[in-house]
Formats: structure tokens, sequence, C-alpha cells
């Protein structure tokens, strides 16, 4: 799995097995999105792919584009036939492409041929931006009195990874707490207590090299560039891009300690899998084999109900992660719909923006807003989360989004190929190489 990619890149390398935006019932195992790495294409689209305005009382068809796979697209082509029913003036048809997603996007906004509503992993948006890509809703959703287009309603950390410079370009419809699942038969076994809310780091690392018999092909826990690196520099209280998107301060003290802490335990044979190990079994699938006992893993996985489903996989349980020195913070993974600054009704558009929200919402797990971020909600969306919903709901609470800058591409190539990789493969101490890595990461943060 490893290579020498961004975690972009990486991610997108997953697609085929690993889905966070799946179905309800889909597996991430491991990473909680679909992207791919982002292209320069040109935004000066023309209208003529996007939706006429309506005339005569007819509904102004709206194109939306979605990875979805074939299980899941069926399952939203369900939810929009009663967005459609409902809606006065548009109608929107699904046009998933689960494969290739983003370079056939950037294609079709080149070409003019891009569809009026597109969904958006959170490290794209800022640079769509960038282009012209994107239409600012900021005014229509102000406009509505509808529960998705309130904006004070979603998680500001999450809610942000749609924004850009003070504007809205889109709403987000799922954020994925990283949660720890648990393989209980593994740790009584070992003699070892199961997880508490009140596990730290040191408790967790403790746990992994008691619960890590190699001999027998079973290790504490697996780190694959998954779970982000970022969530142990939040969780020791440092960042790695500034608010003002000027810096990256992952030379600081607070930084380095979250950045060791990883270091030490990825594809360390004494905590955790080992490279090779993963290479050969599959990331996730050491999980769902009974062969890693604590793996990190999105909120909508269904590492915590595959069992159910079939036998073969192991039974694991949902915990809350480990709290680090500063904080229990969580990362997010976050995709919100966005539409086509191209599009010929832009009201029709931003209406069904806002009511294909609303659906999702009530669809996918974790709903990004406050007052459906709860038990009754999950369970209601995705009836074998129940177990796990407790957790989830705590997670939520401390969960955040990468900070997304427009040349998100650029940015984390340096940060993998200067930080992360040699950092991963004991080539330089987290303070040597931070020091290296920063000046070129503020490079491209300055760039014109």
């Amino acid at each position: 799995m490893r290579r020498t990619l961004s975690w972009l890149t990486l991610l997108t390398l997953l697609l085929g097995i690993l889905s966070a935006c799946g179905g309800s019932g889909d597996t991430t195992a491991g990473t909680t999105g679909t992207t791919a790495p982002a292209t320069e294409a040109s935004p000066a689209a023309s209208a003529s792919g996007a939706a006429a305005p309506a005339a005569g009382g007819q509904k102004t068809k709206l194109r939306l584009a979605t990875w979805a796979g074939v299980d899941e697209a069926k399952e939203l082509d369900a939810i929009l036939a009663k967005v459609n029913a409902d809606a006065a003036n548009f109608e929107i048809v699904q046009e998933p492409q689960p494969a290739d997603y983003y370079t056939k996007l950037q294609t079709t906004i080149a070409g003019g041929q891009a569809a009026d509503l597109m969904w958006l992993s959170q490290e794209y948006i800022a640079g769509y931006v960038e282009r012209g890509a994107l239409l600012d809703v900021t005014e229509c959703l102000s406009a509505s009195d509808q529960p998705a287009a309130k904006l004070d309603d979603y998680f500001p950390q999450v809610l942000q990874t749609a924004q850009f410079k003070g504007q809205t370009y889109g709403l987000p419809w799922i954020s994925q707490p990283v949660i720890l699942y648990y393989n209980p038969k593994l740790f009584q076994d070992a003699g070892v207590a199961e997880p508490t809310a009140d596990w730290t780091w040191d408790d967790f690392k403790s746990a992994a090299e008691k619960l890590t018999k190699p001999d027998q092909g079973i290790y504490g826990t697996a780190f694959n560039d998954w779970p982000p690196i970022q969530m142990f520099i939040w969780q020791a209280g440092g960042e790695v891009v500034s608010d003002d998107l000027m810096s990256s301060p992952i030379d600081s003290p607070e930084a380095i300690q979250g950045a060791e802490f990883y270091g030490d335990i990825i594809f360390n044979p004494k905590y955790a899998a080992p490279e090779n190990v993963i290479k050969e079994q599959g990331f996730g699938e050491l999980a769902k084999n009974g062969k890693v006992a604590m793996f990190f893993g999105g909120a909508a996985d269904d590492l915590d109900y595959a069992h159910t489903k079939d036998p073969k996989f192991a039974e694991l349980k949902a915990a809350l992660p480990p709290k680090g020195p500063k904080n229990r913070t969580t990362f997010a993974w976050t995709a919100s719909t966005v539409v086509n600054a191209s599009t010929a009704d832009k009201q029709a558009a931003c209406d069904g923006l806002i009511a294909l929200t609303e659906a999702i919402h009530h669809w996918k797990i974790v709903a990004p807003r406050q007052s459906l971020a709860n038990k009754e909600t999950i369970v209601a969306s995705v009836p074998l989360k129940e177990a796990s919903a407790d957790v989830i709901v705590e997670a939520a609470k401390d969960m955040r989004s990468f900070t997304i800058v427009p040349a998100q591409s650029e940015w984390d190539t340096v940060f993998w190929e200067q930080f992360k990789d040699p950092l991963f493969h004991d080539k330089g101490s987290a303070a040597d190489l931070a020091k290296t890595a920063r000046t070129e990461l503020e490079a491209v943060l300055q760039s014109p």
C-alpha cells in the first residue's frame, strides 16, 4: 500500500475496495474519502452542459455528478425520486462516475459540459473556487428558510471546508469522525483491558505492545498513512497549516510530539503491522480478519457489524480514540455538494442543493449538523450502527477536517515527500525533517 504519493493519490488507489462514501453498508477500512490529485483544468466553461431554465411551468433538469458505485447510486436514486416529487422548480438526475471521477470532472468543466451539481471531497473546494468553477451560494442560502440552509447548525470545523475567504460554495453532506474499532477477543486472549474513554496515548501504545504477537501474525494496531498524522499533531496542540493559510508550523514542539508518536508506531512490529504485511494481506482486511486488535476507521465503516453479515469476519467494537497530551481531536472526512458556476438556472440549482443536502443528511452518517449528530438520527439512517452510535456521537464533538489551501495537491506532495515518507521509513527525525519541509511547504502557500 505504501508508495511515494500524496495522501490524495493514496486514497484514490484505495477507491476500488475502500469507499467511505459508499452505500451505508460499505467499509472504508481505514480511509474516509474518495479523492484524486487535483489538475489544472480550466473553469472557463460555457453553459452548454448545464441546465436550461424552466419555461412554461416545467421543472429545470439539474445534472448531479457523483462518484457513487452501483449500490450507492441505487440508494441515491431512491432518495432523488422523493426529492424530485416534492420539488416545484427542479428535477435532479444523477450521473455517477465511480471510476476516475475527478479526472472526468475536470475534463467536463474545461469543456463546458460539467453537471450543475457536483460532489467534491474537502481538499478540492478551495482550488476549484480559485479557478472560478464554483458558484458562490452564500446569498441564496441566507434567503432560504430550509433547515439544511442554516449554516449556524453545521459543525464549524466541517463547514469551513465548503467555504473560502468568507463565502460559502457548497453544503457538506457527511462528516465522518475517526473512531477506534477493536477486537474484544484479542484483548481477552492477551489479558488486556478493553479501551475506555480515559485512554491516553500511553495506554494505547502499551496495549498495542501487549497485543502484538508476530509469531501468530497478530498486531496491536496498524498505521499506513492512515489515520492522518495531522490527527495526532492536533491532539498534541500542533498545526500543519495556520488559520491564515500562510504558514506550516510543523516544526513546533507540539507538532513534533505528535509526529514522533506516529512515527514510532507506523510499521513498527513492536506495536503495529509491518509494511510488507499490510501490502500482502490488505490494510482494513487485517482488522476484519482478526489480525489487528485496534484499527482507526471512519464512523460509517461497517467494521463493527461486518461479522453479522459474514461470520468469517471478526467481531469488532467501537471506542473513542485515545486522548493526546492536549485534547482528543479526531479527523473527520468531509464531502460537499457544490454548484457549477456555469449552471443556467442558479435559483433552481440552489434550491436543489438545499433539498438534496437535507435528504442526504438522513442517509449518510454522520450528518454534519449539530442538531442531527445524535443517536436517533444515526440509527434511523443506519440501523446496524446502534451499538456504536453513542461512541460516534461523542467522537463527533471533537472532530475537525483538514485546513485546505488552494494549492492543496502541491502542498500535500511536499508534505509527503519531504516529511511523512522519510519519517515513516526512519530516514530522519521528526524535528530535522520538519525544519526542512516547513520551508518548502510555506513556499507553496505563499506562491502567487
